[in-house]
């Protein structure tokens, strides 16, 4: 029974996101189903990665792609492609290299996930300086940089896309596509919106990274890597099982060219990376819901999630609840409360973690004084649990500071 796999194991109310640490997403509708039934057949993975391939570049404008193990998979993958190419020796060699292994990335895009990267045997070349960030100027990184910074050993850029990413993405591709330099861009959390499945190859990004367990709503193992096919080659051929004589070895042409290659290499660097038939089925599946839902009735579920929420604490609640990023459908609206100061709000976390019905938040560490809630992850049947939680965390009448 269900209730005994759970025995033993805490749980909790997770208002902050679609964090793996937090177990991701809620999956989408379908994705259950599809699970289940692909438990009930057998299937080549080359054949099923050519599937997906397709389904894949449909969605993204790309000219093929592959499900792999989440997006830091995807990184893994992507610098492996790039670095080895269609050569199997230098697959068969990596982490190590003799040739080119260099990945230029800007200084302030630097972060955990791209150790990815660096697994795959890649040198990072930094370049900038984020002063405004800092506090310390006005200046980002600027394109020519890029440029400056290419070399007989260059292999890739890498961009790290988000809001605050500069220069624009299409700045720096037109200085990759220059010198003939893959671009990769890490869109891991960059949905919503829908448009953004799309848009990174069309800004020409050779090779996108995008987390399968966040809105996309697939199973939390699961990522997607995208763009152009001689690099997704590469990278299939890296972390799929090659342990196949080669005259039975037949992918389809539409997603491999054996012609290309001059033999089969050993088990890839990215053989952790691979995800079983279920996770691809149930990708596919919560793919096919993310494009058919839209981001207009996204919105309206999660915001719908965030009134019910403010409506029930605003009597009791001192400051006042916002909900922010009701103007647009590119945002995640988010029920914010706002103290004085951030050592409140940190009472209020971790109040609200504390105890029965363990409620997690979302920190922006540029508003740490903000107690936010993302409505992504939250279950219908928790939110009364979550507005009980909050009620009984909320300071007293007397004891209320107001914004």
């Amino acid at each position: 029974m269900i209730g005994d796999i759970f025995r033993g194991c805490p749980t909790l109310i997770n208002a902050a996101g679609p964090l793996t640490r937090l177990s991701g997403a809620p999956l989408a509708p379908g994705v259950l189903e599809a699970i289940r039934d692909a438990d009930s057949v057998s299937v080549d993975m080359f054949e099923l990665q050519a599937h997906a391939s397709r389904a894949i570049a449909q969605a993204t404008g790309a000219e093929a792609g592959v499900v792999t193990t989440g997006a830091a998979a995807g990184l893994l993958l992507a610098t492996a492609a790039c670095i080895a190419r269609l050569d199997t020796g230098r697959m068969n060699a990596l982490p190590n290299t003799d040739g080119p292994n260099e990945v230029i990335v800007a200084r302030g895009q630097r972060n955990g996930y791209d150790h990815g990267c660096r697994a795959a045997g890649a040198r990072f070349i930094e370049i900038g300086m984020s002063e405004g960030l800092a506090g310390a100027g006005i200046r980002d990184v600027e394109p020519w940089e890029y440029e400056s910074a290419i070399g007989p050993r260059t292999t890739a850029i890498l961009y790290v896309q988000s809001s605050r990413s500069h220069p624009p993405l299409a700045e720096v591709s037109a200085v990759a596509r220059a010198h003939d330099i893959p671009l990769i861009v890490d869109a891991a959390a960059e949905l919503p919106p829908g448009g953004n499945l799309k848009r990174f190859v069309a800004e020409g990004a050779d090779l996108v990274a995008y987390s399968g367990g966040k809105v996309l709503g697939g199973p939390a193992g699961t990522g997607i890597l995208c763009g152009r096919r001689d690099l997704i080659v590469s990278a299939a051929m890296q972390f799929l099982d090659m342990d196949i004589a080669r005259n039975t070895w037949l992918p389809p042409a539409d997603f491999i060219d054996s012609a290309q290659l001059r033999g089969l290499p050993r088990q890839g660097i990215g053989r952790g990376c691979k995800p079983g038939k279920n996770e691809i089925f149930g990708l596919l599946a919560a793919l096919d819901h993310f494009v058919a839902e839209g981001d207009a009735a996204r919105h309206a579920r999660w915001r719908d999630t965030c009134r019910q929420i403010s409506d029930s604490i605003r009597p009791c609640s001192s400051p006042e609840p916002m909900i922010e990023g009701l103007g647009t459908t590119d945002r995640v609206p988010l029920l914010t409360f706002r103290y004085p100061d951030s050592t409140t709000a940190n009472e209020m976390r971790a109040s609200l973690i504390a105890g029965q019905d363990s409620v997690h938040t979302r920190l922006d560490p540029f508003r740490p004084e903000c107690l936010i809630f993302n409505p992504i992850c939250l279950r219908p049947a928790e939110i009364p649990r979550l507005i009980a939680k909050l009620s009984a965390c909320m300071p007293s009448p007397g004891d209320r500071t107001g914004s």
